[in-house]
């Protein structure tokens, strides 16, 4: 991390609460003596970076603490590597991307787990089970949407076959 000077009277409005004496919580609260020391605050020592980590494109460094438990990979992490070095926090472009990785990520892990020789439990881990317990009516209604979609998919599939033989 790169050292920076520590004035920032550049940026309006710093520092409005350093006062001590223009504390806005005054009489309220009780002070412990130590109430003030945030302005004398010295960055924690960094967290190691032992592997990819895809930060804002507003934040010039890393934080100080991330999470690495799922570095990015395979074309979801493409897809995220994209979001994340291409488009703001305050963008579409950057959260929908985040979604379909997360969707193709959720297959790569089906496929991975076949490939170790795990046959994933979809019915359980989508919890399933669950909702047919809680929220049966809602349940049969997915179901059925998902049935009539998929054979009207099919259907017009089958129909778009028959005219194309046909010429």
């Amino acid at each position: 991390m790169e050292n920076t000077t520590n004035d920032y009277t550049h940026i309006n409005g710093w520092g409005v609460d350093a006062d001590p004496k223009n504390e806005p919580t005054y009489p309220m609260k009780h002070y412990n003596g130590d109430d003030h020391n945030r302005i004398n605050w010295v960055r924690p020592v960094l967290q190691k970076e032992t592997v990819e980590i895809l930060h804002s494109i507003e934040r010039p460094n890393l934080t100080a603490v991330f999470g690495t438990s799922v570095p990015p990979s395979g074309l979801s992490g493409v897809i995220r590597r994209y979001a994340f070095k291409n488009f703001s926090e305050n963008e579409y472009g950057h959260w929908l991307p985040l979604l379909l990785a997360d969707r193709i990520n959720v297959v790569e892990g089906m496929i991975d787990d076949l490939k170790h020789g795990h046959i994933p439990n979809i019915f359980a881990e989508k919890g399933l089970k669950a909702e047919w317990k809680f929220n049966r009516k809602g349940f049969v209604t997915k179901i059925a949407t998902g049935v009539v979609l998929t054979g009207m998919v099919l259907y017009f599939n089958k129909k778009k076959k028959k005219k194309a033989l046909q010429y």
